[in-house]
Formats: C-alpha cells, structure tokens, sequence
C-alpha cells in the first residue's frame, strides 16, 4: 500500500521518471524510519521536515544508496538534536 501511494504522491508533485529503487518497499522502510526518528528525536512536526530534507537532497534524479546515506545522517542528528538545543540554549533537553 505504501509503495503505490509513494508512486501517486510522486505522480502528483510532477516527478514521473524515478528510478523504481526509489519505490520499493526498501526505500518506504528508510523514509519511515527516518520519519520515526525525527519524530522521537526532535519532535512530531519534524518527520515530515525530516523526509522533505532527504528529498530535497536528492533533487530529482538521486539513487536509492543516496536516500539510504541522506536518511542516515538525518536520523543521528535526530538522536541528538534535542542535547545539542538544550547546550545552545541553556535548557534542560526535554525527554
């Protein structure tokens, strides 16, 4: 289900030639998960502005390994956003 709603969505923001890497249930599992982790990590609202991050790094003709290294990177620095803030700001991160 979430593959063909991944193709829709892509369909209905005018990108109609991705590589199908993209569209696997691979590529749905690392953009969940990445979601997942901004989510706990930072907050809620941050998923999506998480995913469009990875997105955008890959512009319109990125590869699946570049998701895969673009999520990574985005999930650590989710892990640690709410220390890093709390440092910047003085507070006491949430948790």
């Amino acid at each position: 289900m979430f593959e063909r709603w991944l193709t829709v969505a892509l369909e209905e923001a005018g990108v109609a030639d991705v590589d199908a890497a993209l569209l696997s249930s691979e590529a749905v599992t690392v953009i969940l998960d990445l979601a997942r982790d901004a989510a706990r990590g930072v907050d809620r609202p941050a998923a999506p502005l998480a995913t469009f991050a990875a997105g955008f790094a890959l512009g319109r003709g990125g590869s699946f390994s570049e998701l895969q290294a673009a999520a990574a990177r985005i999930s650590v620095r989710a892990g640690t956003f709410r220390e890093e803030e709390g440092a910047t700001t003085g507070e006491t991160p949430a948790v």
